[in-house]
C-alpha cells in the first residue's frame, strides 16, 4: 500500500523495547507507526502528523497520558482522534478516569497482540465511516462526496447545477472568539443553506463540504439563481449577529476579514467535466462575493 494511502497510529510508551515491538507489529499489519516516549513529545507529534489513532500509556516521564488525552481533546485539530488507553493500572477508577477523558479503549497489559489487533482494525473502520461525515455540520465530506460527485461526472445528464458556498472570513473570526464561536457559526449557516436549498428545490438536492469552509449544493440548474437571492438574504443576513455586540461598531469600519459569502455556479452545460477533481475545480473558481466582509 502506498504510505500517503496507509492510515498512521501513533504508539506513546516509554518502555521502549515495547514501543519497538508494537511499531514493527502494526507496521508488518500495513501500518503507517509513529511513536513518542514523552507525553510533551506525543501531544506535538499528534498535531503534526494527525494520526488516524493514538495507543497511549498511561505511565510516562513527564505528563501522564490522562493528560496528554485531555490535551488532544482540548485541540481543535487533534479532539477527534480514537484514543486508546495502554497502561498496567487495572483499578476500576482508573479505566473510568480514561474513558470519561474521552478515550474509546482501554485495555491492561500485558495484552494479547492479536486482539488489540483487532481493536485496533475495528476502530479505525468505524472512524472511517464517520469521517465521511463532518464533525461540525453533520454533512458528507471526503469520500462520501467524492462518490457522489463520480456518479455527476460518469453519467452527464443536462439540467443540473452545482452551487459552491464559501464562509469567508471564518478563519480571522476564530482567532478572535476561539473555535466553539466558529463552528457555531459554520453549523447554523450550513443548516441554514440546506434549508432554504431544501425549500427551493424540494429533494432534488444534495449537500456536502468541498473543503472545511465551502459546502457545495447539487441542484436543478434552473433553481440555481433564486437559491443564490435568498442566500444573500437569509444567510448574509444574519452574520453580524454572530459578532458579540460590542463589537458591531468597532469591526463596521476597513473590516475587510468579517465574514462573509463567496458563491459560485457551475452548471451541467460548463462541462464535460474530466474528472470529479475538475468538476470541484471549477465550482471553486467560480465563485464569487455575494456579501463583502464588511457591514454595508
Amino acid at each position: 500500500m502506498p504510505s500517503n494511502l496507509r492510515q498512521t497510529i501513533l504508539v506513546v510508551e516509554d518502555d521502549l523495547d515495547l514501543a519497538e515491538m508494537l511499531t514493527a507489529y502494526f507496521d508488518t499489519q500495513g501500518y503507517r507507526v509513529v511513536s513518542a516516549a514523552w507525553g510533551e513529545k506525543a501531544v506535538s507529534l499528534a498535531a503534526e502528523v494527525l494520526p488516524d489513532l493514538v495507543l497511549l500509556d498511561v505511565r510516562l516521564p513527564d505528563i501522564d497520558g490522562y493528560e496528554v488525552c485531555r490535551r488532544l481533546r482540548e485541540s481543535h485539530k487533534t479532539r477527534g482522534i480514537p484514543i486508546i488507553f495502554l497502561t498496567e493500572r487495572r483499578a476500576r477508577l482508573d479505566k473510568l478516569q480514561g474513558l470519561e477523558l474521552g478515550a474509546v479503549d482501554y485495555i491492561t497489559k500485558p495484552f494479547d497482540i492479536r486482539e488489540l489487533r483487532l481493536r485496533v482494525r475495528n476502530l479505525l473502520r468505524r472512524a472511517g465511516d464517520l469521517s465521511a461525515m463532518n464533525a461540525v455540520t453533520g454533512f458528507p465530506e471526503g469520500r462520501a462526496v467524492d462518490e457522489f460527485l463520480q456518479n455527476v461526472v460518469d453519467a452527464p445528464s443536462d439540467g443540473w447545477g452545482v452551487m459552491a458556498i464559501t464562509l469567508s472570513g471564518l478563519k480571522t473570526f476564530r482567532e478572535m472568539y476561539g473555535f466553539i464561536a466558529s463552528d457555531d457559526v459554520l453549523r447554523t449557516t450550513s443548516l441554514m443553506i440546506y434549508r432554504i436549498a431544501s425549500e427551493v428545490a424540494g429533494e432534488n438536492i444534495f449537500c456536502g463540504h468541498l473543503n472545511e469552509h465551502t459546502l457545495f449544493v447539487f441542484l436543478p440548474a434552473e433553481d440555481m439563481d433564486a437559491l443564490e437571492g435568498l442566500i444573500a438574504e437569509r444567510v448574509g443576513g444574519s452574520l453580524e449577529y454572530f459578532y458579540p455586540n460590542a463589537q458591531h461598531e468597532s469591526m463596521a469600519e476597513g473590516a475587510d476579514e468579517r465574514l462573509g459569502l463567496w458563491v459560485g455556479q457551475v452548471k451541467a452545460q460548463d462541462g464535460p467535466f474530466a474528472s470529479v477533481a475538475d468538476l470541484k475545480a471549477k465550482a471553486l473558481a467560480a465563485r464569487r462575493t455575494i456579501l463583502p466582509n464588511r457591514q454595508s
